[in-house]
């Protein structure tokens, strides 16, 4: 409840910015110097957090299932698969930013010159993913580089044992504090909003408004094809499982994640639908299912490789195959880090604007549709679980074989 109530206080910041950047928009002066300070403080506040937020919580997050003897074949083919179909989520939604290009003809210019970074070599970009100085990673804000070091860091910590948990608990605790830094940032969410959109409706009229519709049907579009090709490929080549058969398995789950826009708080009906409708045995779902609600997000990446060429196209900036693979690289290993965290898809989508130097203030024309997004996203997020829960099930030969009286019991 409290989400949905942060994502209706941001859809009235929105809202209100609209309406007040149409009324001074034969006065954009106005907005530019007497609003707009108040959106770039909040922009600070975002930028402020992401390195601690991201180093911190992944650390964490990979620490809890790095210990090799305890995840061993399940846990290794269970992260394979899930960052796998995040990746080839990404990618879909790069492939439909492209074709259908929500923010072209649409040029937004704020006074000041903005440039893509140039892009390296693609080999180069791959092997720029090793930081050879982390500490330079962190203070640049290199993403890929830090997601890297934050990796490593979170699964050496569980293979040396008793040693390592002194470090693991004040990561443990500083992830904790950036969380609820986090939160309170996000409470302020629909302020920043109005402030940062006022602004963009000043300068540019209405027709600023016009591609957020072409957003909302990229990531649906995105979604479903996600959902048909890639789950429904999953399980019936892994599991030999009807598809038709998973989605009405599934459907309960995926009902109450569009519904909540929750992949942990519909954990438990998901599991319910993956051990009562789909066979899948309780050891597996008990094991794979929270952690897919930790780090599978699908969804929310589809919509992170949309909306970042969404705010590469109202800049009138082109981004390169290599920035692109960086788009995909840095959206895939952060789904590992921030899950969980409120405000997960906004906070994702500002870390993969920064990756290729994509402007922040791009991501408030997206925040006033996070909720519309968002439905869309979790669903995806939760069906996801679901499908790879049935593959490791099958190929552990710990899938049930339910008939249609059984299944609909």
């Amino acid at each position: 409840m409290a989400k949905m109530r942060l994502t209706t206080r941001i859809l009235i910041g929105l809202v209100l910015g609209i309406i007040a950047g149409l009324i001074l928009g034969g006065s954009p002066e106005i907005a530019t110097k007497f609003i707009a300070p108040f959106g770039k403080l909040f922009l600070n506040l975002i930028k402020m957090i992401i390195v601690p937020l991201v180093f911190s919580s992944l650390i964490v997050g990979a620490a809890s299932i790095g210990d090799v003897k305890k995840l061993g074949r399940v846990g290794g083919k269970t992260v394979a698969f899930y960052l796998v179909t995040t990746a080839v989520a990404v990618t879909i939604g790069l492939v439909l930013g492209n074709l259908f290009q929500p923010g072209s003809g649409l040029v937004i210019l704020e006074g000041v010159t903005v440039e893509a970074r140039n892009a390296p070599p693609l080999v180069e970009t791959l092997l720029a993913i090793i930081p050879t100085n982390p500490l330079q990673g962190l203070v640049n804000g290199n993403m890929l580089q830090i997601i890297t070091f934050a990796l490593f860091l979170g699964i050496t910590i569980t293979t040396i044992g008793e040693k390592g948990k002194a470090v693991f608990n004040f990561f443990d605790s500083l992830a904790e504090i950036m969380y609820k830094i986090t939160a309170f940032i996000m409470y302020l969410a629909p302020f920043g909003v109005f402030a940062l959109i006022t602004p963009v409706v000043a300068q540019n009229g209405p027709a600023v408004l016009f591609p957020l519709a072409k957003v909302i049907a990229a990531v649906y579009i995105g979604a479903l094809l996600h959902s048909v090709i890639v789950y429904s490929s999953i399980v019936k080549v892994f599991a030999k499982m009807n598809p038709l058969k998973f989605f009405k398995g599934v459907l309960p789950a995926a009902a109450v994640a569009f519904s909540t826009c929750s992949s942990a708080g519909t954990l438990p009906v998901t599991i319910k639908s993956c051990r009562d409708n789909l066979g899948v045995s309780k050891s597996v779902s008990s094991f794979v299912l929270p952690l897919g609600a930790t780090i599978n997000m699908d969804g929310t990446a589809l919509y992170q490789g949309v909306c970042a060429l969404f705010v590469a196209q109202i800049y009138g900036l082109d981004l390169s195959i290599a920035q692109q693979v960086s788009i995909i690289l840095t959206a895939t290993l952060a789904s590992i880090g921030t899950a969980g965290v409120p405000g997960a898809g906004f906070i994702m989508l500002t870390m993969v604007l920064t990756s290729v130097g994509l402007p922040l203030e791009g991501s408030a024309l997206i925040a006033g549709i996070d909720r519309i997004l968002d439905m869309a996203r979790t669903t995806v997020n939760v069906v996801g679980d679901s499908a790879v829960a049935v593959a490791i099930a099958a190929t552990e030969n710990d899938l049930t074989d339910l008939d249609e009286s059984e299944a609909s019991a």
